[in-house]
């Protein structure tokens, strides 16, 4: 693995500078995509008579790779990853075989890493595009199938997809996926403690199948099967079925999606429902949203993207991808403008319970700043506050902490 990330660096690296033949560089072309991060997190979660120490992490992540050029309808990619930490006051969640780790600080998942991220030949043509190799598949708003973008390791998967638009308003998507490739990187080993089950990568056997329909005025319909077998972590398995429709009504912007899941639950004994349903209005620069969204006691998404719902701080995301919580219902409200020098400021409040609001989980407040400089630079502040009820338990029998966390964020992209 080392060796095909050297091969990797030196490739971008002469691509880059202009020392390659002429020959080379018009058919091969780098990426680069590299992340600067600095985060704070702290929560109250015991261990013994003391709290975990709060995790300070400086991180920096580089993905750079070469594509080929178009020849015949058949390209390819090929992309390295690589991970360093420079503070590293942190626990970063992979287990003991990977660094930072220090059972006693607050986790924070961006462990230091070295690996091929993506690795694909990709053929296009007769409205259809097949990839096959190391990729990222994204489905919809990743609430079931993501790229857990926001960690500093991307989550990709091995595998076929293929994308069809032949037919007359249709966009036809399959994947089928043979190891999934998770955020904790290739020095992760499970099983360790109790803890750090969840870390390895996965060998699996994944029937993903996905369609939207645009035929209709100003109506957007969706459908999915996600047939799931772990071979490693059968306690994911599921099968779950959805539905989505969008639309635009007197300039509000409706989305509503519901979904039944065969294989809910630890033991994958239960079935259970999903529902999600949002309203946005926009005044000029300025937008509003009002949601509510519920998963039955159970419901699992095991490859989701779930830094993107519930809350930036993570608190529900453990029991979301395991299905080990007693339900969740999350009310949300967001509100974005603009302030000066383009910068954009998203607030988000959440009122977080069980599946039928008997039970209260506790409140988050996200406040997010993001400042695109131009077509390469981006930089962007989270922050994210939880406050747990101290009432009822999402996950066993002890309530969420309360959590504090702060990210500040560059990113450069070529």
């Amino acid at each position: 693995m080392k060796t095909k990330v050297a091969l990797l660096l030196s490739t971008a690296s002469l691509l880059h500078s202009g020392t390659a033949s002429a020959e080379t560089a018009d058919w091969l072309s780098p990426t680069i995509d590299i992340r600067a991060r600095f985060e704070y997190r702290d929560f109250d979660v015991k261990v013994g008579k003391d709290n975990l120490d709060p995790s300070t992490a400086l991180t920096t992540r580089e993905r750079l790779g070469v594509k080929t050029k178009e020849w015949n309808g058949f390209s390819a990619l090929a992309e390295g990853e690589f991970t360093q930490a420079i503070i590293d006051d942190y626990n970063s969640g992979a287990g003991k075989f990977a660094t930072p780790f220090d059972p006693k600080q607050t986790v924070s998942l961006d462990p230091e890493t070295q690996e091929l991220n993506q690795a694909y030949l990709k053929y296009s043509g007769y409205n259809t595009v097949a990839k096959a190799g190391r990729q990222q598949i994204v489905y919809d708003n990743a609430a079931f199938v993501g790229d857990v973008i926001w960690r500093q390791n991307q989550q990709t998967y091995d595998g076929f997809t293929l994308t069809n638009k032949s037919l007359g308003g249709w966009n036809l998507k399959y994947a089928y996926v043979t190891q999934v490739n998770r955020i904790f990187g290739s020095d992760a080993k499970q099983p360790l403690t109790p803890a750090f089950s969840n870390v390895s990568d996965l060998n699996a056997s994944l029937n993903l199948f996905n369609a939207t329909y645009t035929g209709i005025s100003n109506v957007t319909l969706g459908g999915y099967a996600y047939l799931m077998n772990f071979a490693e972590r059968p306690r994911w398995d599921n099968d779950t079925f959805g539905m989505s429709a969008k639309t635009i009504l007197s300039d509000v912007a409706l989305h509503g999606e519901l979904a039944y899941q065969d294989g809910a639950g630890i033991n994958n004994a239960d079935d259970a429902w999903y529902s999600h349903f949002i309203a946005t209005k926009t005044f000029g620069l300025h937008s509003l949203t009002l949601a509510v969204e519920s998963l039955g006691a159970g419901f699992k998404t095991p490859l989701a993207t779930a830094h993107a719902f519930n809350g930036f701080s993570d608190s529900f995301s453990p029991g979301r991808i395991e299905g080990s919580h007693h339900g969740l219902t999350d009310i949300y409200a967001a509100y974005t403008f603009p302030l000066a020098w383009n910068v954009k400021w998203i607030h988000t409040v959440h009122l977080l319970g069980d599946n039928d609001l008997s039970a209260g989980y506790g409140w988050e407040y996200d406040s997010v700043l993001t400042k695109k400089f131009n077509d390469n630079f981006l930089a962007l502040a989270k922050l994210a506050i939880f406050t747990t009820a101290e009432k009822d338990s999402y996950i066993n029998k002890a309530a969420l902490p309360s959590v504090n966390q702060l990210t500040l964020e560059l990113n450069y992209l070529f």
